[in-house]
C-alpha cells in the first residue's frame, strides 16, 4: 500500500527533519535536546543535527548553510544533509527558505507553501544514484501534498499571511538575478525565486521522505522597477520576522503530523530502479542501504 511504511525502528517516534536557518532552533518547548554528529558516504552534513522532542514528536534541526552561514548555495552538501536525516529516521522534512517575489500579490513578509519548482541550477549533483545504478523517481508533483496541506492549514489557523501553492524557480546564485532574467522567470510562470530548494527536494524524493517548503518572502525581485534593487541587509531584516512566523507555523503543524503516511512519497523508489539488482555492485548496495535497503 502506497506510503504504508514502518515507523523508525530505533525510536518508534514520528521523526520530522527541519531544514533552515539557525533562528528556527530557538524552539520553545523543545526537550531532551542533543547534538548529533553524523557521517555519510557523501561527506559531512552542513552542521551537527540538533535533536529534541516536542509534543511527543522527534524533531531533527539542520542548519542548511551551517551555523554562522558558512556555505554558499552552490556548495551546500545537499546529499549529505538528506542522507543524514534519512539515517536518523526522518520520514518528513519541512524546509524553510528565503525567496524573492515575482508576483505583485505576494508581498515581503508573506509565507508561501510551494507546490512546484523550476530548476535552473547547473553546478550541483542532484541524485544519490550517480554511480553504480540507474534510478528515475517520479517528480511531477515535487512536494508532499499531504504535508503541504498541513502547513497551509496551520498557517491559516494562527492568522498569518500564507499562500497555498506557488512555483519556486531555483537559480544557481550566488548573485541575484538581472532585470532581464527576473522578467523571464515571470514569463515562465514562476512566483518565487530562490537558491536552495533544489536539489534538496529531489534528494528527499529519492530518499522516500515527505518534503514540503515554507518559503519566506523577503523582497520583490528586481522585475519591479519602482522598487529598490535587492539589498542583502533588507532581506535579512525581513527574514528574521518571517522565520518567527515560520516557527509558529511549524509548531502548529507538528501536532498534525501522524501515521500513516497515506501518500506515495514513502514508496518513490518502488518502480524507479532501472538497473538489474544482480548488476548493482555490492559496494553501492552497502553505501545506499538506508535509502534502498528495502528494495535491494
Amino acid at each position: 500500500m502506497a506510503g504504508n511504511i514502518k515507523k523508525n525502528s530505533k525510536t518508534n517516534q514520528i521523526t520530522i527533519g527541519i531544514i533552515g536557518g539557525t533562528g528556527l532552533y530557538n524552539f520553545e518547548g523543545l526537550k531532551d535536546i542533543q547534538e548529533r554528529k553524523i557521517s555519510t558516504p557523501f561527506g559531512q552534513p552542513s552542521d551537527n543535527i540538533i535533536e529534541g522532542m516536542y509534543e511527543n514528536k522527534r524533531l531533527l534541526f539542520l542548519p542548511r548553510h551551517g551555523r554562522g552561514h558558512k556555505y554558499m548555495p552552490s556548495s551546500i552538501p545537499f546529499r549529505a544533509n538528506i542522507f543524514a536525516l534519512k539515517k536518523l529516521g526522518a520520514q518528513w522534512i519541512i524546509s524553510v527558505s528565503a525567496v524573492g517575489s515575482l508576483r505583485e500579490d505576494i508581498i515581503p513578509g508573506d509565507l508561501v507553501i510551494v507546490n512546484q519548482f523550476i530548476d535552473k541550477t547547473h553546478a550541483r549533483i542532484s541524485t544519490f544514484f550517480d554511480k553504480g545504478m540507474v534510478v528515475h523517481v517520479p517528480f511531477a508533483d515535487p512536494v508532499c501534498k499531504k504535508l503541504s496541506q498541513i502547513l497551509f492549514e496551520s498557517g491559516k489557523e494562527i492568522g498569518i499571511r500564507v499562500h497555498k501553492g506557488g512555483t519556486y524557480c531555483c537559480m544557481e546564485g550566488p548573485a541575484f538575478s538581472t532585470r532581464a532574467e527576473s522578467q523571464m522567470h515571470r514569463k515562465w510562470g514562476a512566483d518565487l525565486i530562490g537558491m536552495t530548494n533544489l536539489p534538496e527536494a529531489k534528494l528527499a524524493r529519492e530518499a522516500e521522505i515527505c518534503y514540503a517548503t515554507i518559503a519566506v518572502v523577503t523582497d520583490y525581485d528586481c522585475w519591479r522597477s519602482e522598487n529598490e534593487d535587492v539589498d542583502i541587509q533588507s532581506i535579512l531584516r525581513i527574514l528574521k520576522e518571517g522565520i518567527n512566523h515560520a516557527k509558529d507555523l511549524i509548531k502548529k503543524a507538528v501536532l498534525k503530523i501522524n501515521y500513516p503516511r497515506d501518500c506515495d512519497c514513502g514508496e518513490s523508489l518502488r518502480n524507479a530502479i532501472v538497473t538489474s539488482k544482480k548488476l548493482i555492485p555490492l559496494s553501492i548496495k552497502k553505501k545506499l542501504k538506508p535509502i534502498t535497503g528495502k528494495y535491494l
